[in-house]
């Protein structure tokens, strides 16, 4: 037996494995050992004081943008893990729109060096659904599986060609790939750089109407049915894009999907005063559409909260709002202010810890995301505690970009370990 780490005294949370109690966890050469009692022959293991905290597992994020490569000036690989470990998250998915364009194995592999050399989170990689993101042709999606990619998208870029994208659809699902899509119609959302609604009305700022989701899921939902692909829906933003979902998935269509927790927490009544850090696509949309983000998440209707996370530099968030680049620096919110929706009681704790670990696993197909003896051992211990002001000073990110700049949120990770090796302690 060689290196063994028992984290004590901490309340394990593990919805996967239905837990929710105070235990001691024992991880052995980087993976989960035991609960409860160590494992034989565990004497002299390094010990974690958890007390008072949660112990959960580390949580996996779908959708990271590191900026790198190609906008390195924003960001980096090793700058985004680090605050990827500093916020207890231990997977990230990187969605294909980055420069050079996640289409080639060259692409893929690049980003494995960078991780692997950073050594913080696993990073996995959606590859590109078509070739350069153009709509047109269809990507290499066998290479692309072949090195790696746990699933296909064209990111936020659309398919005008309605045939384009079943081939595609089809494509994916003989490699049986998941085709991840964030779901905006093109011409709807046009020049829009916030919800149409009385808000953007008032401040003079273009509107993304709620059909700009709809119409692009309900095509994108016919096609599924027609080709049976298996599908994730990203960064849901609206009340009738949850209900349309919901009902697809009733009739038996392979379908999951996510909220950003920015979806979950604010509303178009936060773009007052052109805060330009609230510039984010999808837009925030009303009160009546995150209360209904919020009961899907807390319903199991929406399978996982993420991070959107998407470092911007100042000069990107220097211009007025309708042209400032949208996007929030997000990582290091995510956990606490997940958990703070747990505390006002919008979300029972075990729904709320499923949604950053299990369900995120399950729909990229990797086996983390719990602590089941002989899972790696991907590990976050979180004092609910510590009080913490968010601010550009106390970001790890290279995006000080965060909506929730100068607020104090409760709850901070203690430690992070990733297939049992501290990458994180405060």
């Amino acid at each position: 037996m060689n290196r063994v780490i028992s984290i004590r005294g901490g309340r394990v949370v593990d919805p996967a494995n239905g837990i929710d109690r105070l235990l001691d966890l024992h991880l052995v050469d980087g993976r989960i050992a035991s609960l409860g009692a160590a494992p034989a022959g565990a004497g002299g293991a390094e010990e974690i004081d958890a007390s008072g905290c949660l112990v959960i597992p580390g949580v996996v994020d779908l959708s990271v943008r590191t900026c790198e490569p190609g906008a390195e000036h924003k960001a980096t690989i090793a700058s985004e893990l680090a605050a990827a470990a500093r916020a207890g998250v231990t997977t990230i998915c990187i969605p294909p729109d980055t420069r050079p364009i996640l289409d080639t194995p060259a692409v893929v592999e690049l980003i494995h060096a960078r991780t692997e050399a950073a050594a913080l989170a696993r990073v996995v990689c959606l590859g590109a659904l078509t070739r350069k993101l153009e709509g047109a042709v269809l990507a290499e999606m066998a290479a692309l599986a072949h090195i790696g990619c746990v699933g296909v998208s064209n990111a936020r870029a659309p398919i005008e060609n309605t045939a384009v994208q079943r081939r595609a659809f089809e494509y994916a699902a003989n490699f049986g790939l998941t085709v991840f899509i964030q779901a905006e119609d093109p011409w709807l959302a046009a020049e829009g750089a916030a919800h149409e609604g009385p808000v953007a009305t008032r401040l003079g700022i273009p509107g993304i109407p709620e059909t700009a989701e709809t119409i692009a899921l309900a095509r994108a939902l016919l096609l599924i049915e027609q080709t049976g692909v298996r599908a994730h829906f990203g960064r849901l933003s609206t009340a009738q894009g949850v209900r349309l979902v919901t009902a697809a998935r009733r009739r038996g269509l392979r379908v999951t999907s996510d909220v950003s927790l920015q979806h979950l927490e604010l509303t178009e009544h936060d773009l007052e005063g052109y805060c330009v850090n609230c510039h984010l696509r999808p837009p925030l949309r009303s009160r009546a559409d995150r209360d209904a983000l919020r009961r899907g998440v807390a319903r199991g209707l929406i399978d996982a909260i993420c991070s959107d996370h998407e470092p911007q530099d100042r000069d990107a968030k220097a211009a007025p709002f309708a042209a400032s680049e949208p996007g929030a620096s997000a990582l290091e919110t995510l956990l606490p202010l997940t958990l703070s929706l747990v505390r006002e009681g919008v979300l029972p704790l075990g729904m709320a810890v499923a949604a950053l670990t299990s369900r995120p696993a399950g729909i990229l197909g990797l086996p983390v995301g719990h602590l089941g003896v002989g899972a790696p051992a991907d590990v976050c211990v979180f004092d609910p505690a510590v009080e913490w002001v968010v601010s550009a000073a106390s970001l790890v990110s290279n995006g000080k970009n965060s909506p929730f700049l100068g607020q104090t949120v409760t709850g901070a990770v203690r430690t992070t370990l990733l297939g049992g090796r501290v990458v994180y302690q405060s």
